[in-house]
Order: structure tokens, then C-alpha cells, then sequence
């Protein structure tokens, strides 16, 4: 059983308040989760801070996909596709359940992206990179093989087809695991805790940031001897604040996905296929539905409220409509996500050209900056931060401290150790369930694929509320575990990051909306401002979610 006492908030507070840290990490993303979790079991004192609620950034609005990155061979990022395809394996082992095998298909068409011996060549260089063995190697297709594997493909452009392996995952989810598993290290984790300003010792190196708390508006100032910014998008805003901008800078590009119900797109498998553009496109199953994407665009807009455009939605459904024997328009979508990429900038060069690498920049405050980057890479991303925040430590600190080994450190406790253990475990959900009448396999994959073995807590949980049918009393059960176990602050931290229904399952939350504001109230003891504050910001994420503007904000 996990104890309540490390995700309470008041009590993370306290500790903000009585201690000086060794390392301050601004940004509640898959990457400072991933450093919070590297620094805190090498034994280093952490402090985590995130301005709005974790992953509400750039690691909630990914393709959801743990993948060694094809096209970057393309580019000839050799270096990027090994590590990306030996990260991708270990942490499917740290999460079997959240990080799942993933089958591909990729068409080859006239003229594409990738020929019949280029993708040969670059798949069996892909699977040797990336370590790939048994039953996940490669196999090239013919037409009739390809067009058995997906039939609704258009025949009449496919002249056959790479089949390979990836990972699909839920890129909120597997932060929060990241970021609760570092608590249990010990490290101090923060939302809506916004770092405001740098104060300086007579030096010029930081020495506390002045912050504020948006739940309750009481100003606070955390010390450290280290400062590390994983703001992703916003990281040049901090370092605009800490004077240190230089002709290194991001250069943002935005990515949109749609999501089809399932019916509308009905898959065999994940596809990767090209658009006419010679961009490439993902089309994804995923429980109830299909999802689409992504658009790789230029952007310059709010990084508070990115939204998708018309011409985003319509890009996306042309390519599907190319590629396969459907018909889609706008009105077939049921929601959306648009997000950013916090790219670093190289002149002249397309959205889609630009490196996926990550880069540190080190001020001469003593901030560290980490931009660019992949989710996949985060754990080594992590470690590249903590070798250049460990240059600064005194050899007798840095001689109490392990070595790395988040390799090795499971997110999810019960584990599950395997793709059979998770598929055992699913069958057993689904027969719990059945106890309350269900029988919907939904429901049991979707308990097990977001919480994996912390589900018994939340079926246990369900007995509490009688006299509703199933589905409300799975939600209900739900709000109440993320609550007490994993910071929910709001109704969008609950909708969106812990459960990703906005994106996958919207239809919930116009049915339960209104029982699920009831709950809060009454385990946060909510106002009536705080009621009428959340209901407006529901509002407009479930419209951002479900619109198509004519132009971004």
C-alpha cells in the first residue's frame, strides 16, 4: 500500500519551507520528472516544482509512443536511434503495462518516403541498432501481405510494406509513475508551484527562487545549491529572466493529433504512412478509438493555450483519406490535442528537419537548462543533466552518492514484469468487474494499461458507491485513488493528465462531469469561486478539444 503522507501536498509544502536542497528542478514534465528520479536515487535532496499541474505541457501532448525514431536514420542521427532503441526496452521492463508493444506497418508507395531496399536496409539497421530480437525483427511484405495485414489501405498505392515494432504509451501517465516513485526517494514534488524569480548572492549566482503557490496564493522561496530548468517550451523564458539568452535559443514547432471513434478507422494495427508532402503520419489504435497525427508546423503563439486549426484537422484527414478506403470529415473527429516541441534552432532549416537531439545550456548563474529532446530519451536525458550538475558537487558530497540506475528502478509497484503477467492481470480485472455486473473488456484494459496492479485499490475501492451503474462507479472509485495518490488538484489534472479521457474517452466526461465536481467538493472542500473557476476551465478544455479555429491564439 502506498503511503498517503508522500503525495500530500501540505506536508511537500512544509518540507519546501525547512529545507535547503541540493538540487531544484523548475518544470514537471517526462524530463524533470526523469532527473528528479535520477538525483533523488543517486541520494541527492530534490525539489520539484511545476507552474501548472505535471505533464500539462509538451508530455501530455506526444504521439504516445515510446519509438526508436525510423526517419531519424533518414537524417543519419545514428547516435539518436541506437540510444532511443535500447531506451525503449528498458523502460517497457520498468512498465510493461504503461509501455506496450506496438506492431507497425509501413506502406510503401510509389515515389514515398521510404523504396523497397531502403526500408529493407534501414529496418534490419533499425533492429540491429535498437537490439531487436525473436518475434519484434523486422519482415518485408509483398502487395497481397501488406494489403492482408491492413485492408482498408489503398491498394491501388501500396506496393508493399515494412512490418516492425515499437511502443505505445501514455506519455502523462508514465511521468506521474516517474514522479511518484521519485517521492519514494524522498524527492519534494510541487504543482501549481510557479517559480516567479531568480535571487541572486553577491556573486551573481542564484541562490532561491521566489515562487507562488496558485492553490492557495501564498509566495514561498525555495533554496538550493543547484538549479536545473526542464520547462520544456518555457525554458527560454526563464532563461530570458535570468539574463542568459544567448544565440542558442528554441525554436518551437507544433504538433496536432485527432481521434476518431475506433468504427470510423477500424485498424488492424498502428500504421506509418506518408502524405503527400512527404511528411509521414501515425495512425493509431487505441481502446475505443483511433488516433491520428502529427502536423509539424512553425509556431509562435500563447504557449498557454495551443490550440488546433481547421487547416491542422483538415491536413491530418486528407493524409488518412489518401492513404485508405474512408471517407473522413471534420465532423467524424471527436477530439483532439495540439502541443509543442521544444526544438533547438538551426537556420534554414524545415519544422521536420530539425534535430530531435536534446541540448544543456549552463548560465553563468549556475542555471542548467535542458532543451530538445524525446520522451523516449528521458532517462538519459536525465543522466546528462545529473553529470553536469554533479561537475559543481564537492568530491566528499559526491562521494555519498550512487551511481545511476533508473535502469533498473520498477515505476510501478505491485509490478508487472511482463507482457504475460500484464495480459494475466487484465483477464483477472475483467473478472472482478464482472462482479459489478460488467461486462465490458474496456474497462478492464483501461484499468490495467493507465494503473497496472494499483487498479486493486481502485476496484477496492468501488464497493463504496452503490446504486450507480458501472461506469460511475469505476470514475468515481478513480477520482478518489488520484486524489489521495497522485496530487489531482483539479478537474482537468483528473480528466485530462491522469486519465486522458478528454482525448480518449470524452464522452465520460460530459456524462459525468457534474458527479465528478460533487466528489470534489467533497473531498477538497471546494468554494464557490473554486466551483465556478473549474467548471469554466472544463469548459474550455473540453471546447479546445472538440473545435477547429481558423487561426491559433
Amino acid at each position: 500500500m502506498i503511503n498517503f503522507s508522500i503525495l500530500n501536498r501540505g506536508n511537500q509544502l512544509k518540507t519546501v519551507a525547512t529545507n535547503t536542497f541540493d538540487l531544484a528542478i523548475i518544470g514537471g514534465g517526462v524530463t524533470g520528472a526523469g532527473i528528479a528520479l535520477d538525483a533523488a536515487s543517486r541520494g541527492l535532496n530534490v525539489c520539484l516544482i511545476e507552474k501548472n499541474d505535471f505533464a500539462s505541457g509538451t508530455s501530455n501532448k506526444s504521439t504516445k509512443l515510446i519509438h526508436g525514431g525510423l526517419r531519424y536514420l533518414k537524417q543519419f542521427e545514428i547516435g539518436l536511434v541506437r540510444e532511443s532503441g535500447t531506451e525503449r526496452a528498458i523502460v517497457h521492463k520498468l512498465a510493461p503495462h504503461l509501455v506496450v508493444p506496438e506492431k507497425m506497418l509501413l506502406p510503401l508507395i510509389e515515389g514515398g518516403t521510404y523504396g523497397k531496399i531502403m526500408t529493407a536496409i534501414g529496418l534490419k539497421v533499425y533492429d540491429y541498432l535498437a537490439d531487436v530480437d525473436g518475434d519484434d525483427k523486422r519482415i518485408m511484405l509483398d502487395k497481397n501481405e501488406t494489403i492482408l495485414k491492413e485492408p482498408l489501405l489503398n491498394k491501388n498505392k501500396v506496393l508493399g510494406g515494412g512490418f516492425y515494432a515499437e511502443y505505445r504509451t501514455d506519455d502523462a501517465r508514465l511521468t506521474i509513475e516517474i514522479l511518484k516513485k521519485a517521492t519514494s526517494f524522498g524527492a519534494t514534488i510541487i504543482n501549481y508551484c510557479e517559480m516567479q524569480s531568480f535571487n541572486y548572492d553577491k556573486n551573481s549566482k542564484i541562490e532561491s527562487l521566489d515562487c507562488l503557490d496558485h492553490n492557495s496564493n501564498n509566495k514561498l522561496t525555495i533554496k538550493a545549491h543547484h538549479y536545473v530548468s526542464a520547462a520544456g517550451p518555457w525554458v527560454d523564458t526563464l532563461r530570458k529572466k535570468d539574463a542568459s539568452i544567448n544565440n542558442k535559443y528554441l525554436h518551437l514547432t507544433k504538433g496536432v493529433h485527432i481521434v476518431l471513434p475506433f468504427n470510423k478507422l477500424p485498424i488492424k494495427q498502428s500504421v506509418y504512412f506518408d502524405n503527400t508532402d512527404d511528411r509521414m503520419i501515425f495512425a493509431i489504435p487505441r481502446g475505443r478509438v483511433t488516433y491520428i497525427g502529427t502536423t509539424d508546423t512553425n509556431y509562435s503563439g500563447n504557449l498557454d493555450r495551443v490550440v488546433t486549426t481547421k487547416k491542422d484537422a483538415n491536413y491530418l484527414l486528407k493524409a488518412v483519406n489518401n492513404m485508405f478506403k474512408v471517407n473522413l470529415i471534420l465532423n467524424d473527429i471527436e477530439s483532439n490535442w495540439a502541443g509543442l516541441r521544444p526544438l533547438i534552432h538551426e537556420a534554414d532549416k524545415d519544422p521536420s528537419e530539425l534535430s530531435r537531439k536534446d541540448e544543456i545550456f549552463i548560465s553563468k548563474s549556475g542555471l542548467i537548462s535542458i532543451a530538445g529532446g524525446k520522451l523516449t530519451g528521458y532517462r538519459k536525458m536525465a543522466q546528462r543533466v545529473l553529470e553536469t550538475v554533479l561537475k559543481a558537487i564537492p568530491n566528499k558530497r559526491k562521494e555519498q552518492l550512487k551511481k545511476s540506475y533508473t535502469d533498473k528502478i520498477i515505476l510501478v509497484k505491485p509490478p508487472l514484469k511482463s507482457v504475460l503477467e500484464v495480459s494475466a492481470y487484465q483477464k483477472y480485472l475483467e473478472n472482478k468487474l464482472s462482479n459489478f455486473g460488467n461486462e465490458n473488456a474496456y474497462y478492464s484494459w483501461y484499468l490495467c494499461s493507465n494503473y497496472g496492479k494499483q487498479a486493486d485499490i481502485i476496484i477496492d475501492k468501488m464497493d463504496n458507491f452503490k446504486n450507480t451503474d458501472i461506469s460511475e462507479r469505476l470514475i468515481r472509485a478513480e477520482l478518489w485513488y488520484c486524489i489521495n495518490y497522485e496530487m489531482t488538484n483539479s478537474l482537468t489534472d483528473f480528466f485530462v493528465r491522469r486519465t486522458g479521457r478528454l482525448y480518449f474517452n470524452i464522452l465520460s466526461i460530459k456524462k459525468n462531469a457534474s458527479l465528478i465536481l460533487n466528489d470534489f467538493v467533497y473531498y477538497l472542500d471546494w468554494d464557490k469561486n473554486r466551483i465556478k473557476n473549474e467548471t469554466l476551465k472544463l469548459e474550455e478544455i473540453l471546447e479546445d478539444a472538440t473545435t477547429y479555429y481558423d487561426e491559433e491564439f
